[in-house]
């Protein structure tokens, strides 16, 4: 008889006998939370990576390596981010609500809500300028953040020198301050929330918040009364009480296509945050309205270049709500444009403070 070759490996799933019993590999299965939860966490390292943001010092040392180097506008470059924000958001036709970008019928989404929108009726449209009200483009911009960093700066002159000033968030421009941060006021943020808080939702003394804003002269007041729900109400009081008193200044509500899509810009460049800085949007925008844009009190750190501690804005040292913004990854983004010759960002004081002529 022919000899009998050795027997065949089984595999591994294959069936044993053993001791007269048939025995399987037993198989293992997550649950169906754990399993649906693996998912979840795939796709949230996906959309946000997992990555180290350098810490204050690294950022302040890295700025500091680039003091002293003479700064140049890059036209290629500007013209090039000029196109991507042009494609990607059309500030100077999305800027700002208009007839023309929405007309009566209109069924406009909220970018701060899910599942939110509202139809431009016949009052919400007369609300509106005919087109955005700027001579475009605008030539020189200051944009001025509230950053602690302008204090005892003496950037009030150079910032007033621009042909159009944007500011922040109804800053304080008094006399103590006008030096740092000057007075002249093209176009300031408003939003609701300080209406809320400072001025009671306009609901008693309206004369407090038409007195408030003279400072502004002739100016626009932003506001984004179709972001939130709880914000559209504020934003048309304050559009109505400057309407009843004859007020100089006059509202411009922001476009929530024009927030979504600077937003969306910003989180493709790797900006993780609940929500931009009203600072980045008015950039962003200034970059897109204006052939040259400066930058002044943009510094979210609580020490200066030199090491020394400054408060988080030139007026107080309130801070803002943690883990709302991103105010780091944002600075990084405005510092590497100024690096890039797109903007110009102004951290060193503009004047000496012990030679500043006294008023």
């Amino acid at each position: 008889m022919p000899e009998r070759g050795p027997a065949p490996r089984r595999r591994c799933g294959n069936r044993r006998r053993m001791a007269g019993l048939v025995w399987k590999w037993p198989r293992t299965r997550l649950p169906v939370g754990a399993s649906a939860l693996g998912v979840f966490v795939l796709c949230w390292l996906y959309v946000f990576p997992v990555y180290r943001l350098p810490d204050e010092k690294e950022i302040v040392q890295g700025v500091l390596l680039q003091q002293g180097k003479a700064w140049k506008r890059n036209q290629t470059a500007v013209a090039l981010f000029r196109k991507l924000l042009e494609e990607c958001c059309d500030p100077g036709q999305l800027f700002a609500m208009t007839k023309i970008n929405s007309p009566m019928g209109k069924n406009l989404w909220f970018d701060g809500e899910f599942l939110y929108s509202v139809t431009i009726d016949n009052a919400t449209y007369s609300l509106f300028p005919q087109a955005t009200p700027f001579q475009l483009p605008l030539k020189k911009c200051s944009v001025v953040g509230n950053g602690g960093i302008l204090k005892k700066s003496g950037c009030g002159k150079q910032i007033d020198q621009a042909d159009f000033v944007m500011r922040c968030n109804l800053p304080p421009l008094s006399i103590e301050y006008s030096k740092d941060v000057g007075s002249k006021t093209q176009l300031v943020t408003a939003n609701p929330s300080i209406i809320q808080k400072r001025f009671q939702n306009l609901l008693w003394s309206r004369k407090a918040f038409v007195d408030s804003v003279k400072v502004y002269n002739h100016s626009y007041i932003y506001m984004p009364a179709f972001s939130m729900k709880t914000g559209t109400g504020p934003s048309l009081r304050v559009y109505y009480t400057l309407e009843d008193f004859g007020a100089k200044q006059a509202v411009l509500f922001a476009n929530p296509n024009f927030l979504r899509d600077i937003s969306k810009f910003w989180k493709s460049k790797g900006i993780h945050a609940k929500r931009l800085s009203t600072g980045l949007f008015l950039v962003s925008a200034a970059l897109g309205l204006c052939e040259e844009v400066t930058i002044y009190g943009f510094w979210p750190f609580s020490v200066d270049l030199h090491g020394k501690f400054i408060s988080h804005h030139y007026y107080d040292n309130v801070l803002p709500d943690s883990g709302f913004h991103a105010m780091p990854e944002e600075f990084l983004q405005l510092w590497f444009l100024h690096k890039s010759g797109v903007l110009r960002m102004q951290l060193e004081p503009c004047e000496d403070p012990l030679i500043q002529p006294s008023a």
